[in-house]
């Protein structure tokens, strides 16, 4: 049976280029609905470089603070290269970016 870690980065790995999804959509299409931290620490602790963690952020459309600056530097660099804009304000548009893996 696939550990809850293994069961996030399963769905992270769908997020399409040039989308994101937030911690708790990622929670709840794991099967875990309310654990959004949970998926924070999952990506915190990944070893894979071919789950696209940096697409990845929180509900209000803003990359999450880390206590190493250099991965929200990364994470915003590697967004706007798949053509991610962010507003004036450093939030990215769910309305536009958000995956919906209904689609």
């Amino acid at each position: 049976m696939p550990s809850s870690y293994d069961k996030i980065y399963t769905v992270v790995k769908k997020i399409p280029h040039g989308c994101v999804a937030t911690y708790g959509q990622i929670a709840k299409l794991a099967g875990i609905p309310r654990h959004a931290r949970q998926v924070g620490y999952a990506l915190n602790a990944l070893n894979d470089n071919h789950v696209p963690w940096h697409r990845v952020i929180n509900a209000k459309g803003e990359i999450s603070s880390r206590s190493n600056p250099d991965y929200e530097n990364l994470q915003r660099i590697l967004l706007e290269e798949e053509g991610i804009i962010f507003g004036i304000d450093s939030r990215i548009s769910l309305a536009k970016y958000c995956w919906n893996p209904d689609e």
